[in-house]
């Protein structure tokens, strides 16, 4: 007798509806499942990758793209922020040819002074950020810190640590006594380190443009500040500039502005030697009311009093500078040395620091005006 052995493998019935529902149904559930898990997970990426972009275009706001690739934080505010840190633009600190500041308190107390750039060249909004982002990656102590900025629409403003002083200017050229000798002194050799560090420090050398007494503000203990450093370029020309594509203030401007010659750092060692005899004597650099024509041009009546052995004629009435004559004398050659009109003949400022510091020797300049023709 033979036995079949028993198979135990389930054969299903065509016919029979039930006998395929098992497999059928795993298999729906299983389809189910894996539609689920794709569904949720595409989900999920979608929610992530929106919540990315929403991140990154607010984190993009309020940041400043540096020129070689890195972004470098800088608070962003709207128009809106500043104008309710300003009371509506209401306290006014001070006004140029292409800005005015105004006085403004931030949600966090911190006082601040607000400029408005109101005249920037056509071409200069693509720009803006770039120098913002220049302006941002500095760090020393004798120029302003920019504390965020505005770009919104046509508005460009940049918001600054308020200086308690106010200007250069406004300290020098006051109708009262003259500042303190040794204060100027300081100040001077502040401003010389500022430049210095514009200059040769920078990752890339920034040229300021326009070196004056109104660009130079000081804190609550008389500590100079260069404001507006990389900013020139974005301005448009106008009745403070001599001609068109000329930057900087009449006065001021180096000669080779004038001439077709390459701009270079040594236009603000120019600049920088105007300002120095003005600390010197707390004078303008034109003044048209004199009584001697001669002393009309600051910068032509200190040479031809240095040149003439008559250095008092300078010092006038200021006593501290009269007591220290030696080192007013070597001020006075260092400005001559930095307004010469052969940029070639002029110090960088480095050089200037070790001028004014006494560490080197200063000789005799040359009659500043003795340039060949070009």
């Amino acid at each position: 007798m033979i036995k079949l052995r028993r198979n135990h493998t389930t054969i299903s019935n065509p016919n029979n509806p039930d006998s395929a529902c098992g497999k059928s149904s795993t298999s729906s559930t299983n389809l189910i499942i894996a539609l689920s898990v794709l569904l949720g997970s595409s989900l999920l990426l979608l929610l992530a990758t929106s919540a990315f972009f929403l991140f990154y275009s607010k984190y993009r706001k309020s940041a400043v793209v540096c020129p070689a690739g890195g972004v470098n934080v800088m608070p962003s505010f709207s128009f809106k922020e500043l104008q309710e840190a300003t009371d509506e633009f209401k306290d006014e600190l001070g006004r140029g040819a292409c800005s005015i500041v105004y006085r403004g308190a931030l949600k966090d107390g911190r006082v601040v002074a607000v400029k408005k750039l109101d005249k920037m060249a056509e071409d200069a909004d693509g720009e803006f950020i770039a120098e913002v982002s220049s302006i941002s990656k500095t760090n020393h102590k004798n120029l302003m810190s920019l504390l965020g900025y505005c770009d919104q629409g046509q508005h460009r403003i940049l918001v600054y640590e308020f200086m308690t002083n106010g200007s250069l200017a406004t300290f020098l050229f006051q109708k009262s006594a003259r500042p303190n000798w040794y204060t100027r002194l300081q100040i001077a050799f502040s401003i010389a380190r500022g430049l210095c560090y514009l200059h040769e420090d920078c990752s890339a050398p920034i040229i300021h443009c326009d070196i004056k007494p109104q660009n130079v503000l000081l804190d609550e203990s008389f500590t100079p500040k260069i404001a507006d450093f990389g900013l020139a370029k974005l301005m448009k020309p106008d009745q403070t500039r001599t001609i068109t594509g000329i930057r900087g203030t009449r006065g001021y401007v180096a000669p080779e502005w004038f001439r077709n010659m390459a701009i270079t750092v040594k236009v603000d060692v120019y600049s920088f030697g105007i300002l120095l005899l003005e600390l010197l004597c707390c004078r303008k650099n034109y003044e048209e009311d004199v009584e001697d024509e001669g002393e009309a041009v600051l910068a032509d009546w200190a040479y031809d009093c240095y040149q003439q052995g008559a250095l008092d004629l300078l010092v006038g009435a200021d006593e501290d500078a009269r007591n220290d004559i030696k080192m007013f004398e070597i001020f006075v050659k260092t400005a001559i040395w930095c307004i010469q009109e052969d940029p070639t003949m002029r110090p960088h400022m480095k050089r200037v620091m070790h001028m004014l510091e006494g560490s080197i020797q200063v000789p005799a300049p040359p009659d500043p005006t003795v340039f060949l023709t070009y």
